[in-house]
């Protein structure tokens, strides 16, 4: 704990700044992972399956019970084509595609933030540096005999742990966006799959009972 006391004290004004921009980071990070992990958990194919066979047996009624189960953005977009299901083939995919635009900004929210933030970081970071060479060169030009090599060491000091830590905070982010990312399109692309299997599912079941 002393030294990274030490860290943070010799990186002067902005490594205050990048602490409260790691906090942030750290803060949309966990929120994003806690988001998916717990709105996202459903098994796509088998609670399909499920609704599949409810459908072919004629129990709409038990498939949307189903569907209410818990709040989750797969179970509300087969519900929003469930409810619909004896009104026409527009009529569900309307209602599915509504609820698709409802779900989706949900999904991606706040991940774009992390380039933001991994750009605020470098700079923040960069800006620590110059600071800490000016202080630095500083030292050399005006200070005595006697305090120029504690200054110096001062000024290098704040300057490279902005750097570190800026430049730290930017490779997080950018590490947590290709995850975050790569993990929301295979969501999305899951969910645009199950809701077109829906729509075939309820049109053959009309185009049967028709």
């Amino acid at each position: 704990m002393q030294g990274i006391a030490e860290f943070v004290e010799k990186g002067g004004f902005f490594m205050y700044l990048n602490i409260l921009t790691s906090v942030v980071v750290l803060a949309t990070i966990v929120e994003r992972v806690v988001f998916i992990l717990t709105k996202y958990r459903v098994n796509s194919r088998e609670f399909l399956a499920q609704i599949r066979k409810l459908v072919q047996a004629g129990n709409i009624d038990r498939a949307i019970k189903l569907c209410e189960a818990a709040p989750l953005p797969l179970l509300q977009i087969v519900k929003a084509g469930l409810t619909q299901a004896n009104r026409g083939e527009e009529a569900v995919v309307a209602a599915i595609e509504e609820r698709m635009l409802d779900v989706a900004p949900e999904l991606q929210k706040r991940i774009a933030a992390l380039w933001s933030l991994a750009n605020i970081a470098t700079l923040l970071g960069l800006l620590g540096t110059i600071t800490g060479l000016i202080r630095a060169f500083e030292a050399v030009s005006f200070a005595s005999p006697e305090r120029r090599s504690a200054l110096l060491s001062l000024g290098i000091s704040e300057a490279m742990n902005n750097t570190a830590l800026g430049l730290g905070i930017a490779v997080t982010c950018m590490i947590a966006h290709l995850f975050l990312s790569g993990a929301s399109k295979r969501i999305a692309a899951d969910l645009e799959r199950t809701a077109v299997k829906l729509e075939n599912l309820l049109t053959l079941k009309n185009k049967v009972a028709g």
